[in-house]
Order: C-alpha cells, then sequence, then structure tokens
C-alpha cells in the first residue's frame, strides 16, 4: 500500500509520560494498523507522525476522528486525521516576503501542468505580492505586521484550514519556529543563496562576495529547527567574476533559485527523493537522474585523482 492510500495521523503538543501509548492503544482497539510512525521531541514540544491502514477499521471515519479529538483535548494535544479520500488532489501553501521570482515559476508550473498538486493558498508576511496570487487565482492571506513579523498562530490556521501537505518558502524572509517546523517536518522546503552549508543565515550574497568565493549557487532543502541545516535536495552553481557585485550576483543566482525550488518541489511531490541519515536519495536507485551537477558539467571534471598511485581512504 503506497503512502498516498494510508491515513495520516498527526499528533503536536507538550510532552507527556504515556502519550503515544494511549493513541497507539485506542488505534488498535478499532482495528487499525500502523504501518509508519516517526516522533520526536524539542524544547519540549512533541511531535509524531503516523501513517495507518484503517481499511479494516470497526469504527467510521468520523467516529475515529471525534475519538482522536476528545483523547488530544484530554492529553493537552492537537490531532489531526487525513483519511486518502481528504487529499485527492495535495495541498501546496506558498510563503512569500516580497521577492516575486520563485512564486512566479512555481504559479507558471502549476499553470502548465507540471505540478503533481495544487498551489491552494499564498502567505505573506507583506501584501506586496498579493496581486501575483490573484493574478493565478490563488487565495493571498497577509500574516504580517507593519515589520513583517508573521503572526504564527495565524500561520497554523491558515495551513489547518487549506489542509496543506506541503509549504515551500519562496524566499520568505523570516524564520519558523519549532511549532510551524515540527507539525510539518519534512514537508517544508524552503530555498538559499547559497552553496550550503556555506553562508547560512542572511545576506548569503554578500557573506560570499566578503569570503571570495569563484563559485557562488543556491540550494533548495528541507527545513528543520536547525538553521538552513535541513537536508539537501537541490542546488546549482555559478561563476563569481572579480568584478562581480553583491546586486550581480544576486541577479545571476534569482533565476537558479526559482529553478532549483521548482525541481525540489516537484521532487518531493512525484515522491522521487527520500531522506536517509541526513542525506537527500532519489528513492528509485536505478533511475536516470542526477541530483548533483548535470551530465554534461559532470563529464567535463575528472573522475579519478591526478596520481594514479593514490588511493581513497575512510577520511577522503
Amino acid at each position: 500500500m503506497s503512502a498516498r492510500e494510508l491515513t495520516e495521523i498527526t499528533v503536536v503538543g507538550d510532552d507527556d509520560t504515556g502519550l503515544i501509548a494511549r493513541i497507539t492503544t485506542l488505534l488498535f482497539e478499532h482495528g487499525v494498523n500502523i504501518e509508519d510512525l516517526d516522533q520526536a521531541v524539542r524544547d519540549d514540544l512533541f511531535r509524531m507522525t503516523m501513517r495507518v491502514d484503517a481499511t479494516e477499521m470497526d469504527a467510521s471515519e468520523h467516529h475515529l476522528r471525534r475519538e482522536l479529538a476528545a483523547l488530544g483535548d484530554d492529553l493537552g494535544v492537537d490531532v489531526r486525521v487525513r483519511f486518502p479520500a481528504d487529499r485527492d488532489a495535495r495541498q501546496v501553501a506558498v510563503l512569500v516576503t516580497k521577492e516575486s521570482h520563485c512564486l512566479e515559476k512555481l504559479l507558471a508550473a502549476q499553470a502548465e501542468g507540471e505540478l503533481d498538486a495544487e498551489i491552494g493558498v499564498v502567505i505573506g508576511n507583506h501584501d506586496d505580492l498579493q496581486p501575483v496570487a490573484e493574478r493565478h487565482g490563488v487565495p493571498f492571506h497577509d500574516v504580517g505586521d507593519e515589520s513583517g513579523n508573521h503572526d504564527e498562530r495565524r500561520l497554523l490556521s491558515l495551513l489547518d484550514d487549506y489542509d496543506v501537505d506541503l509549504v515551500v518558502l519562496a524566499r520568505f524572509m523570516r524564520i519558523l519556529s519549532p511549532k510551524v517546523v515540527f507539525r510539518y517536518e519534512g514537508r517544508i522546503i524552503n530555498v538559499h543563496p547559497s552553496l550550503l552549508p556555506a553562508f547560512p543565515g542572511a545576506k548569503a550574497y554578500r557573506q560570499a562576495k566578503e569570503a571570495g568565493v569563484r563559485v557562488a549557487g543556491v540550494t533548495a532543502h528541507y527545513v528543520t529547527t536547525d538553521l538552513d541545516q535541513g537536508p539537501i535536495v537541490t542546488q546549482r552553481a555559478f561563476d563569481v567574476p572579480d568584478d562581480a557585485s553583491v546586486e550581480a550576483m544576486r541577479e545571476r543566482g534569482q533565476p537558479l533559485e526559482a529553478e532549483a525550488l521548482l525541481e525540489a518541489v516537484e521532487l518531493h511531490l512525484n515522491d522521487d527523493v527520500v531522506v536517509r541519515r541526513g542525506r537527500t536519495e532519489l528513492r528509485d536507485p536505478d533511475r536516470e537522474y542526477q541530483l548533483g551537477l548535470p551530465d554534461a558539467v559532470d563529464g567535463a571534471t575528472p573522475n579519478s585523482p591526478v596520481d594514479g598511485e593514490r588511493k581513497a581512504t575512510s577520511d577522503d
């Protein structure tokens, strides 16, 4: 049974002894088989995601939802249940600030039928890109104050309202708290204007310029609670001439940001990638696909040591 055919149950709240046992016991009593369970605690915040086979359960979907919600209230946690029929078309939320290039690329891809999902909502911490979303017929919500600080309670409420499967940070210039990241762990993709792990954080192009790099780039990666440290999905690189200004680097990088982000989103939506031990890998190793450099570039680089007698070691 594929992941799309399984029911997804997400639990988020304060950590407490016996929490997992009480939820899994309720599922067992109703004949629900747990196929996959992932749980973690960070800063006393508990998050558990289960994928279960509910096809043989002895209760209706409504009854199971009601019982889990009541148990969640008793335990002081939020429980969300999504049956396969609830997600015929997966929903994507795009978070933005003021730069439009990544949003435009994603919306154009949707218009061309390239995304195996629907961009259901665009959420900003400023309202600058509202006309872009509305031009494509996508609802826009501004959750920021005058300084661009976003209201996370409202953000979470919107993500729930739109039943979001994937959150895409399309140059969203704010850091999400663990309450958001934990709830959507493995389902938030960001694009960062550097070849991570180099130059994390703000003003990455300026950092690269000041460091004197000859090659710069961009990275699309999964978001974790560690800033710009999540598993890398796609990257793009470009040369930096001696006289290149920070603005020139930004102009060269922005189209690559949009390209790398779109590719990462497509890979995720097509279930083509999986994270193992912190590294993103192709789910099907036999698939002819290049996650790194394009074949043309890869073919121009050496594939063996210049010194033929040198042998690789475990430290290489």
